[in-house]
């Protein structure tokens, strides 16, 4: 059974001023699994102004510790949809950055209404986990996360 390490969880979206900012936390909540405890999550909302001076404000989740950090994963893992494992596989290159830090954007939408699908469009929350591979190069960091997701 392949088991994926990562140091740790970072999920970011954006609520734009026209969006119920207790709707977009439930669509974010969505992968935080609930055995995870409410103090291995760490939760920062900035306010920022957009292009067109409009107010946004940016969520930003951490999970850090390493205990949550698997139940995380593993909860992710079952969130995917087969579909959405085929899609990671083709594009898992593209994933994964050198630093070893791999992306998956969400459907913010979807995943408010606890629907999770991959999506590659400007409302997303992106999910960036940041693995362990040893050794720490980009080659190592995709072996590890393919055997993860074909398991």
């Amino acid at each position: 059974m392949a088991k994926l390490r990562a140091h740790h969880i970072r999920l970011t979206t954006f609520i734009q001023a026209t969006e119920d900012e207790d709707k977009v936390l439930d669509a974010i909540a969505t992968f935080i699994p609930e055995e995870i405890d409410e103090d291995d999550v760490i939760f920062d909302i900035d306010e920022t102004t957009g292009f067109f001076g409009n107010p946004i404000k940016v969520v930003n989740v951490e999970i850090k510790r390493s205990k949550a950090v698997r139940q995380f994963l593993d909860y992710f893992k079952e969130l995917l949809s087969e579909d959405d494992r085929n899609y990671l596989l083709k594009h898992l290159d593209e994933k994964i950055d050198e630093e070893g830090t791999f992306y998956v954007r969400f459907n913010k939408q979807k995943a408010y209404l606890g629907d999770v699908e991959i999506d590659e469009g400007a409302d997303v929350i992106q999910v960036r986990i940041k693995i362990k591979a040893f050794p720490m190069r980009k080659e190592a960091v995709v072996k590890a996360v393919r055997e993860w997701l074909e398991e």
